[in-house]
């Protein structure tokens, strides 16, 4: 979470360091391309990967489990593929790492059926540096192996299977994060996903948010589509496409719902959801000028605002999801910045405590025993057995690396920085029969977003960044990390061009090759010191287009969202020529 990331923190739980490098190159393939991953130079055929930790959780999209088995969860990553616990939780292992697709946005369990596993690719929370995925996978031995069973390139955020048929499921597709495309909507098979029909659709951009069965009539499901566009410097959720449909026919033909109770004007991102116990009781998370969660005691015949509280509307295209009690329809649990949830059918909201991390993004709630309980979040998972009185956080390697750097030590340590996480150095080797353990890395200031550059003159010392421009210099032998930034200043809320300086979210930071007390930091203009950060000194002009159109406000047309991802006309990268100095 941003308020966290300076802190200093002991990190307790491990991370695949190549997530971020996997990432990266998913981002960049096309659906026309190969699906499965390349094997790599000729030269690079011995070299395999191992985990040096730390064990820190990672953002975890969508979470499930087996109704009426305590042994049995599945956690769906944003970059670490699918995990499966079969021993109440304590233990994970990954189950999809030799699919071509890391960036997971849903997974559903037939009920009827267990064994088979729905999997959607693509994490629709539509963050900057989203990674698309390429369709939808299926297994029928509970994740052992899987069939690519629809292949489409983007981001699909929830699979929903029926209740006494595996062979019937529903996706909502996103489709594009940052561009057109008309195959999105909502989908679905009959045939257990040999063939998948688009069943509802608007236009190339408007994709589906969410998509529900009632539980009790299977026949009756609702969903929500959602016109949203990410761009390189913006983010727009919301557009006269938005809306809330139903289909009383199993899904071969659906109707927007509008008016009676619902919101007038332009809607963004739409959830869903109807109470198991009662279909009639319906619920729906909608962003809009006068939006919030509205309630239907009637099966979406009319609809009443009971809330308009503020933390649940905050942030919606990162949000938006909620799960009813199985058992008491005004129960619901709404995944947000804090874990939330109402008992009295919406008119009040509170916070649920003692979750390990902040950012929810979805909440399994097993039907034959309500009590138990799987939440994903930010920092990975979080079990509880009682209800929600008390939580359990296994340690998952599921952290995402926006860089990685390694130092001079002896064995050599890798640093980086992990999202909404912070920054972490671990050995490369360990002399303990136990391997590196997570008490042998500590955090190098920073925050969650940037690069870490450790001094190749002396590894105790370690420069780390921060979204907004924040730059820290970290003393191992103090355990200090003091702020070093050029411009110190929290411009969260503004556009890039109301800053004296433009800094990317991951502003570069290069210590030099042929100097160890000279440090490089880019913003819009390449920024030097020589004294450790105390003073520092523009060395060039705008390097950028200095494009003021791609420098506004962000955000709209219903609610902004500037926290730094969008800020553009900057240097992304520094390299400093290894053989002459000077030459950058």
């Amino acid at each position: 979470m941003k308020g966290e990331t300076m802190a200093r923190r002991t990190l307790r739980v491990a991370v695949v360091l190549s997530s971020a490098v996997l990432a990266a190159s998913l981002a960049a393939w096309t659906a026309d391309e190969p699906e499965k991953p390349s094997k790599g130079p000729e030269e690079f055929k011995s070299l395999k990967f191992r985990l040096v930790g730390p064990a820190a959780g990672g953002r975890v999209s969508r979470v499930t489990g087996v109704p009426g088995d305590p042994l049995v969860y599945f956690a769906a990553s944003a970059s670490g593929g699918v995990w499966k616990s079969e021993n109440g939780g304590l233990q994970w292992k990954p189950i999809f790492d030799d699919q071509p697709d890391s960036s997971i946005g849903s997974i559903a369990v037939a009920a009827s059926s267990p064994s088979v596993v729905y999997v959607g690719a693509g994490e629709a929370n539509i963050r900057g540096n989203v990674a698309a995925g390429h369709g939808i996978y299926k297994s029928t031995d509970g994740g052992k192996t899987w069939t690519h069973v629809w292949t489409q390139e983007g981001q699909i955020g929830a699979l929903v299977v029926h209740p006494a048929n595996p062979d019937i499921a529903f996706a909502a597709v996103l489709g594009h994060a940052f561009g057109p495309n008309p195959e999105r909507g909502v989908y679905r098979t009959k045939d257990g996903g040999r063939t998948w029909q688009q069943v509802l659709k608007k236009d190339a951009d408007t994709g589906a948010s969410d998509v529900c069965f009632d539980p009790s009539n299977p026949n009756v499901l609702f969903a929500g589509l959602w016109q949203a566009r990410r761009r390189p410097w913006e983010m727009t959720s919301g557009g006269p496409a938005s809306g809330l449909y139903m289909s009383r026919d199993g899904g071969d033909t659906w109707k927007q719902l509008t008016e009676h109770g619902l919101p007038e004007g332009i809607w963004g991102k739409v959830g869903v959801a109807v109470a198991p116990s009662d279909g009639r009781r319906v619920y729906a998370l909608i962003e809009a000028e006068k939006g919030g969660l509205f309630r239907s005691d009637d099966g979406g015949d009319s609809w009443e605002l009971v809330s308009d509280h503020h933390a649940l509307r905050q942030r919606p295209w990162y949000y938006s999801t909620m799960t009813v009690d199985p058992a008491r329809a005004d129960v619901v649990w709404f995944p947000q910045v804090p874990m939330l949830r109402t008992l009295d059918g919406g008119k009040t909201i509170k916070k649920v405590k003692g979750a390990h991390h902040g950012d929810h993004h979805d909440i399994w709630i097993d039907p034959k025993n309500p009590r138990r309980l799987i939440g994903g979040n930010d920092g990975g998972v979080d079990l509880s057995w009682d209800g929600g009185e008390t939580w359990y956080a296994p340690p998952l390697p599921l952290g995402q690396f926006y860089h990685v750097a390694a130092d001079s030590s002896v064995p050599y340590r890798v640093s980086g920085a992990m999202q909404d996480l912070g920054t972490a150095s671990c050995p490369s080797n360990s002399l303990s029969s136990g391997g590196i353990a997570n008490d042998d890395c500590h955090d190098v200031g920073g925050g969650e977003a940037g690069f870490t550059a450790p001094d190749p003159s002396d590894p105790d010392v370690v420069y780390a960044g921060e979204y907004f421009g924040i730059i820290t210099r970290y003393d191992h032998r103090t355990g200090m990390a003091r702020n070093v930034s050029i411009y110190p200043e929290n411009w969260s809320g503004h556009g890039a061009g109301d800053n004296r300086y433009r800094f990317q979210w991951t502003a570069p930071i290069l210590v030099s090759p042929h100097d160890p007390k000279v440090v490089y930091h880019g913003a819009n203009v390449l920024f030097r010191t020589e004294d450790g950060g105390q003073t520092w000194k523009a060395i060039s002009p705008d390097l950028t287009r200095n494009d003021k159109a791609k420098q506004k406000w962000s955000g709209g047309p219903i609610t902004g969202d500037n926290t730094g991802v969008e800020w553009y006309c900057t240097i992304f990268a520094i390299a400093e020529s290894p053989r002459q100095k000077g030459i950058i």
